[in-house]
């Protein structure tokens, strides 16, 4: 219950007790989707397709997580930033509206989801011998996808308090009782793929629980409320998460794209291309979430210090967040050199899958240190309240670079040279981002100095 004093001078000690917490539970948060893979592929007889199946739904569930990002990561910015001016009760305010924007939108969801099924489902790269194994799992998952939602985007709001450990523990919860139904459900009652989808929504559910009963604790700094809504408040909600939603929601867009190329490419391989990038977006995640969770992770000291107008202890927090996580990549990209075979090893004991999963892994490597200074810069602006900035940036690199390159490459090349796309986008957006925040960083905190106006 201890919250961490986000104005301290002390600016290594404040970044390092946010973001490990955070990337711990961006690491531990992976485990839904990679403890499904594993348990799923290795199913007597069918494990190959079952993998390719639940890979296929990865743009659904990313999407669905996308908007909890929306209202996470958009409104908690803002809410540390009352904090920071100390205006508690508009930071409650804050709080209280994201609750009803999540309930919203994950009714809106489950009900646009399960009518269109098949079609998004055959359009994001299943084929009729992987789509039963899909629909079994999106049956199941969207319907329950309310606790996804409501357990990732209140959990922003708990961090954003200084609570970094008790946002670890969210996530620590929900990730333990899905390893222990994982087997459980898909092998000991025979419920198969269902039995995946099923114990992850069982898992979100104690998450969410455990969310709300905190934010509603007395000892709680701010307490989660109900009333004061408001459509300026929401859409203010809206703007600042647009950067975050974009990142998460082209993730599926780029996985859809990805699997799409792979069916039409691989030709008569088309399912084994599709499993193969399974694996490799997930042993990505391993790198990525933990990163997302340093660069979100620090944001309240980023934002809270904003709203106190305390300009020096931002630029040392943002180089302290820079090499954080260049620090991360670095050790990230030596360990997968060793790991990477292991790994694979955990979905599947096909030789070609295995070789071809090594190969895209190393692929998507080179790019991955340079994909640090990406994070920190785009995250550090959404942070400071810059939503446009960050918005601009994310669009170049996921849509003008990665997805163009996504297309491009493996008409050229064949279809192996796709898994280029990834470090040829990261590296030419480490650069673009770099040179912008370089350029509008001062202006930012220089014309915050001067500005006698509240944040909300």
């Amino acid at each position: 219950m201890k919250g961490i004093d986000l104005s301290s001078p002390k600016v290594l000690r404040t970044c390092l007790r946010l973001a490990v917490p955070a990337m711990l539970a961006q690491l531990i948060n992976v485990l839904y989707s990679i403890v499904d893979r594993i348990f799923v592929g290795n199913m007597a007889q069918v494990g190959d397709l079952a993998l390719a199946g639940v890979g296929v739904c990865a743009p659904v569930t990313t999407l669905i997580t996308s908007f909890a990002s929306l209202v996470g990561i958009g409104g908690a910015p803002l809410f540390a930033m009352c904090m920071g001016e100390g205006r508690a009760d508009n930071a409650r305010k804050i709080l209280s509206n994201a609750l009803l924007m999540l309930l919203i939108i994950s009714a809106a969801l489950t009900a646009v989801i399960l009518p269109l099924l098949k079609p998004l489902l055959m359009t994001f790269g299943a084929s009729e011998n992987t789509y039963p194994f899909a629909e079994e799992y999106m049956l199941v998952y969207a319907s329950g996808c309310v606790f996804a939602v409501l357990s990732a985007g209140l959990n922003q709001f708990i961090t954003a308090q200084g609570y970094a450990g008790t946002a670890m523990a969210t996530t620590c919860i929900g990730a333990v009782a899905n390893i222990a139904l994982d087997p459980l459900f898909i092998f000991t009652l025979d419920m198969g793929v269902t039995g995946a989808a099923a114990a992850t929504v069982l898992s979100q559910g104690l998450s969410a629980l455990f969310v709300i009963v905190f934010l509603l604790l007395p000892k709680t700094k701010v307490r989660l409320s109900f009333g004061g809504y408001s459509g300026k408040t929401m859409i203010k909600i809206v703007k600042m998460g647009l950067s975050p939603f974009f990142i998460a929601a082209t993730d599926s867009i780029i996985i859809i794209v990805l699997n799409a190329v792979l069916q039409k490419h691989g030709g008569a391989d088309g399912d084994m291309w599709v499993t193969v990038a399974t694996v490799v977006q997930a042993f990505l995640s391993l790198i990525t979430m933990p990163m997302l969770g340093i660069t979100t992770g620090t944001q309240p000291v980023l934002a809270f210090n904003y709203g106190a107008r305390n300009t020096a202890l931002i630029k040392k927090a943002e180089k302290t967040i820079v090499l954080m996580c260049l620090c991360f990549t670095t050790l990230m990209f030596a360990l997968s050199w060793a790991i990477a075979k292991p790994f694979v090893s955990l979905f599947t004991s096909d030789a070609l899958i295995t070789q071809n999963s090594i190969s895209g892994i190393r692929k998507y490597m080179i790019g991955i240190i340079p994909l640090a200074l990406q994070y920190a810069f785009v995250d550090g602006l959404t942070g400071l309240g810059q939503p446009k900035f960050a918005f601009t940036l994310s669009i170049t690199r996921k849509l003008v670079l990665l997805l163009s390159l996504t297309f491009a490459l493996p008409a050229l090349f064949g279809v192996s040279a796709v898994f280029y796309a990834e470090p040829a986008a990261d590296i030419a957006s480490a650069i673009i981002s770099t040179v912008t925040f370089s350029c509008v960083i001062g202006k930012i905190l220089k014309k915050r100095e001067e500005s006698a106006e509240n944040i909300v």
